[in-house]
């Protein structure tokens, strides 16, 4: 016999999967991640060299990803067995472009992780002194320390990780707002 399904998710048992985030928590995290190191280092040096007119740039290339992701969007809507992507590519294009595409995505992130702990490192050397940051230890310790920092964020509860996620997300929006005021 099966059961009608849960309206509210604190009657389901421990062993089940429970949504713990807000509506808050999702929004700002979803701002946040779109909001990633890049801006701050990049961008800064690229308006410095090409001037206002790289902004043009960057708008048009947030036009193509937003139809990039619209067109994802339907595509999802039109299967909802589809779980990610790499999904819809195995089953739309065949089994070895969604293979293809999941192992770039997963180098994708690798690689977008690395250079974050590079970006990390530089932005320390602004406020550390440089024979701490510039030794191969100490960029050894800093990388590892920020592997582990991230770590135990995500191996808490996932209502502390949310609201912590939430504040770090808002501190780079009000970042963003104050070097656009300065």
């Amino acid at each position: 016999m099966k059961t009608p399904p849960r309206t509210d998710a604190t009657q389901a048992s421990p062993h089940e999967l429970q949504r713990k985030l807000s509506n808050r928590h999702l929004q700002l995290i979803a701002i946040g991640g779109a909001i990633g190191t890049g801006l701050f280092m990049g961008s800064g040096k690229t308006i410095a060299l090409a001037g206002p007119s790289i902004l043009f740039i960057y708008m048009i290339i947030g036009a193509m990803f937003f139809f990039l992701m619209r067109a994802l969007g339907e595509i999802l809507l039109s299967n909802l067995h589809y779980k990610s992507f790499i999904d819809m590519a195995h089953d739309l294009i065949g089994p070895g472009a969604g293979y293809y595409i999941g192992w770039s995505y997963w180098l994708g992130w690798v690689l977008v992780g690395i250079a974050d702990l590079a970006a990390i490192i530089n932005y320390l050397n602004f406020w550390l002194p440089p024979d701490m940051v510039f030794t191969p230890l100490g960029q050894a310790l800093i990388s590892a320390g920020c592997v582990l920092l991230v770590l135990g964020i995500n191996l808490l509860t996932v209502k502390l990780f949310g609201e912590i996620e939430f504040w770090f997300a808002l501190i780079k929006i009000l970042a963003i707002l104050g070097l656009i005021a300065i």
